[in-house]
């Protein structure tokens, strides 16, 4: 594999590890095809074992993300309206400030739910504490399965 398709599918892993921070990315799908890109150009046993390995992890992952949170987000008040204000804060801020915009649209669509429901300003603030603090946590093991990935296949590039 040349360098400039190397530097793009390293492109491709760094945007899908940047994706696991923005709502509505697919950014460990990203991860996951940058890296098989690369093994379909590279195939050597090394790239074949670092595919299936970061398979393996990132369907776990995907596992606990799904499985873990709800729980979470169930115990903080989460309702159906507040998600969607969440997500049409998101939409809104992303299309406000491209890419950027959609974190702060999204923790924006949750306060005014969350100002509406609850009349005052503290309560609405200590709601989107919560909530971030149960959705954090799946996007931080997410994200931290994703660099294991990229710094995986980092070291591969290096080694050979």
């Amino acid at each position: 594999m040349d360098v400039p398709q190397l530097l793009l599918v390293g492109l491709v892993l760094v945007l899908g590890v940047v994706g696991v921070l923005v709502p509505g990315v697919p950014g460990t799908w990203l991860v996951w095809a940058g890296l098989l890109w690369w093994t379909m150009q590279e195939p050597t046993a090394l790239a074949w074992s670092l595919l299936v390995a970061a398979t393996a992890l990132l369907l776990v992952v995907q596992v606990v993300k799904w499985q873990l949170p709800p729980r979470r987000l169930r115990d903080v008040g989460v309702t159906r309206r507040m998600a969607a204000a969440a997500g049409a804060g998101a939409v809104l801020g992303f299309v406000v400030l491209p890419v950027l915009g959609a974190v702060p649209g999204f923790m924006g669509g949750i306060y005014l739910s969350e100002r509406l429901r609850l009349g005052t300003h503290g309560e609405a603030v200590a709601s989107l504490r919560a909530v971030m603090r149960a959705v954090g946590t799946s996007v931080l093991v997410e994200l931290l399965a994703c660099l294991m990935v990229l710094a995986a296949w980092l070291g591969a590039v290096l080694t050979t």
